[in-house]
């Protein structure tokens, strides 16, 4: 069992330590949330819930959705403002990840282009996508995680990172939106800052100083 912490707002994040996979190393560790910010935790923060799939009563659950990468930042900031206790004794922040950290820790140590498999006949395992989400997103923590016990990286929504290219920001996983092969863990979209989407939210990074 990885060491982690929860907050009173609803979000586990999970150790990953320093290591190597393909040609990304990471230097120091990083705590990352264990799911996608829930509609709760965004909530629990902002005061109100943009997002489009807020019906019934576990949508609660759900990713939020509908936000902007600046939405983004306000809610980080907000959040660091709250939630800025000690965690297993250290001192830290939350920010968005970068688009390597992502696939690094969402590869887990393996190589493969979902974390559970090289088929896509497997995705089905691990991501809510075009062909099995009902055209919608889905309560986090349902499918497979990976070795590192990470729920939907693969699937349901994409996640903002904190990673420019040419003027636009990197999200990654796929959504519910894409076809499984969106998915996959090299699989990017490059949005605007203001771009608005229901099939875009964030996954969050605790790093320690």
């Amino acid at each position: 069992m990885r060491p982690s912490f929860s907050n009173e707002y609803g979000g586990t994040f999970v150790l990953i330590e320093p290591g190597n996979n393909f040609e990304f190393s990471l230097m120091d560790p990083i705590f990352v949330g264990a799911r996608p910010v829930t509609q709760v935790e965004w909530s629990s923060i902002m005061g109100a819930n943009p997002s489009k799939f807020k019906q019934g009563w576990s949508a609660g659950l759900r990713p939020v959705e509908s936000v902007t990468w600046f939405d983004c930042q306000d809610y980080i900031s907000e959040l660091n403002k709250i939630d800025n206790e000690h965690k297993l004794g250290l001192e830290g922040f939350f920010r968005l990840p970068t688009n390597d950290e992502w696939e690094f820790f969402c590869r887990a140590g393996t190589k493969t282009k979902w974390y559970n498999s090289q088929k896509d006949t497997d995705v089905d395992d691990v991501a809510w996508h075009a062909g099995n989400a009902g055209a919608t997103t889905r309560e986090v923590g349902q499918k497979q995680p990976n070795e590192w016990g990470l729920y939907d990286l693969h699937g349901n929504v994409s996640e903002w990172t904190s990673t420019l290219e040419s003027g636009k920001y990197i999200a990654k996983g796929g959504s519910w939106l894409t076809e499984s092969e969106s998915t996959s863990v090299v699989s990017k979209r490059y949005f605007s800052a203001d771009k608005k989407s229901d099939s875009i939210g964030l996954r969050l990074v605790w790093q320690p100083y």
